[in-house]
């Protein structure tokens, strides 16, 4: 989803420390100036001028603040790497063979980038390139209606599969008044890891790509269907790739193109939802699950029109 920002808006984080300190060296100046002329008396408000530049400064000072974060999560990830790598030596008492991981460091790359215009929002690749935005997911059944949605701003969607699944049960439960059953989920191989396909219960039955969207539904029309039990040293990515080979798996993978792709389509086809309207990531997720909702309802009306149209009325429960 694009964001209410603009790709070149991006700055590094070396340009974002240098304007700051220069809105806050020109604030110190304008704050001494007015001092020696007007002594203690203050007006009841900043100029225009004034508003907008300390607008800015905070805005600069959020990027700095995600650029700071982003690096701290990056430190702290690499020193699990190096602590893994220890314990895996100290238990084996080998030492492992292969590049060590480079110490971590928290120090913000000066060429890292942020942008101003909406800190939250990130540096998303799409089909048709580059956006400034967010990821906006989406969770729905056969008939395409969202059970679950929301708004991340990890590029990445392999950490958004498990809190999906887990806010769709959440909704229907609250809904249904009852323990619900999602039954199979489909997802592409943007959302595959071996540690997602571990979060499978018996109320969510994971099929997760393994491989890229074109090369999946290659192997789906080409690759012989598995005999027999299945193998009990496979690995999990082994397991479901053999599970999506069956003539079930098949069956269901085929149907997500049917279902949850169509659905963003006619969001932003009808709804103008390809671009944000408003900034901040609570913002944005309010205004993403509004787009969702106003999905939902549209669904609805059409359902009680046909309904009427076959002379069945329009009664829901």
């Amino acid at each position: 989803m694009a964001a209410n920002a603009a790709l070149a808006a991006n700055r590094t984080a070396k340009t974002i420390n240098e304007e700051v300190a220069a809105i806050l060296g020109e604030a110190e100046a304008t704050d001494a100036a007015e001092d020696a002329l007007h002594g203690e008396l203050r007006g009841d408000e900043l100029p225009a001028e004034l508003r907008r530049r300390d607008d800015r400064l905070a805005r600069l000072l959020a990027a700095k603040e995600r650029l700071a974060r982003e690096a701290t999560e990056r430190a702290a990830a690499q020193q699990a790497k190096v602590d893994a790598r220890a314990a895996e030596e100290a238990a084996t008492g080998q030492r492992k063979r292969g590049r060590k991981p480079t110490p971590p460091s928290a120090e913000v790359d000066p060429q890292a980038k942020a942008n101003p215009t909406d800190p939250d929002s990130g540096i998303m690749k799409t089909a048709k390139g580059w956006v400034q935005g967010y990821n906006a997911q989406a969770m729905v059944t056969e008939d395409q209606i969202i059970i679950a949605g929301a708004l991340a701003q990890d590029a990445n969607d392999v950490q958004q599969l498990d809190p999906m699944v887990t806010a769709a049960l959440v909704n229907l439960e609250m809904v249904s008044g009852e323990e619900v059953e999602l039954g199979a989920v489909l997802a592409d191989a943007g959302y595959w890891s071996e540690a997602n396909a571990e979060t499978e219960t018996a109320e969510a039955e994971l099929l997760i790509a393994t491989r890229k969207d074109h090369r999946q539904q290659a192997a789906l029309r080409d690759l012989p269907p598995p005999r027999g039990r299945m193998p009990s040293d496979l690995t999990p990515r082994q397991r479901m790739e053999r599970k999506l080979l069956t003539k079930r798996g098949r069956d269901l993978y085929r149907r997500r193109g049917q279902t949850v792709e169509p659905v963003f389509g006619q969001m932003k086809e009808t709804q103008g939802a390809g671009r944000l309207m408003v900034r901040g990531l609570t913002a944005c997720a309010g205004e993403w699950t509004l787009h969702c909702v106003a999905h939902n309802l549209k669904k609805l009306h059409a359902h009680c029109v046909r309904r009427s149209a076959n002379g069945r009325g329009a009664t829901f429960h």
